[in-house]
């Protein structure tokens, strides 16, 4: 916890999957788990199940999103605007088509939009920007384990305030 540097978006990625996991069970099978881990892993606090549960963002071919309803989620949920897509974690976005590197895939996406349609999910090679692959669906996790909204901001800060006194603006954590 307050760790200024956060660990690498792969890695909370792997987390996040993990969890996700956890949280839902196989078809067919018994509701409990056996999960081996070390005594320093297991000490870590990690999101809530109903972090997880709401904030996954399944997209389908042929379904109907409207962009901005996209790029709401990635913000919300830590994905990052560049230009051009070459790390886990981050889209652009280009006319009609958004490139995304969902965390936790070997390579991006790209999605091709026509209005607010879904015409294509394609996997494709961030070097060479040729596609290579077709995907019926995808399901979208957050690149972060916590939310980073206004109402999260507020609660962080007002807990600050009762265990060190006020907060100062040179206070970087603050």
């Amino acid at each position: 916890p307050y760790d200024r540097v956060p660990p690498h978006r792969d890695i909370v990625a792997t987390r996040i999957d993990a969890l996700a996991a956890l949280t839902t069970s196989p078809s067919g099978s018994s509701p409990g788990r056996i999960v081996l881990t070390t005594v320093a892993a297991a000490l870590q606090r990690v999101p809530r199940p109903e972090f997880l549960a709401g904030a996954a963002l399944s997209i389908k071919a042929g379904d109907q999103l409207k962009p901005e309803t996209l790029f709401e989620y990635l913000g919300r949920n830590g994905y990052g605007r560049t230009g051009a897509v070459s790390e886990a974690g981050e889209y652009a976005m280009r006319g009609g088509i958004v490139d995304l590197f969902p965390p936790g895939q070997a390579q991006p996406l790209r999605i091709d939009f026509f209005g607010d349609d879904i015409e294509s999910l394609r996997v494709f090679d961030p070097l060479s920007q040729r596609s290579t692959d077709r995907l019926d669906s995808i399901t979208l996790r957050p690149v972060r384990e916590f939310r980073l909204d206004a109402r999260s901001i507020e609660l962080f800060r007002s807990r600050y305030r009762e265990l060190f006194g006020a907060g100062s603006s040179e206070d970087p954590l603050y």
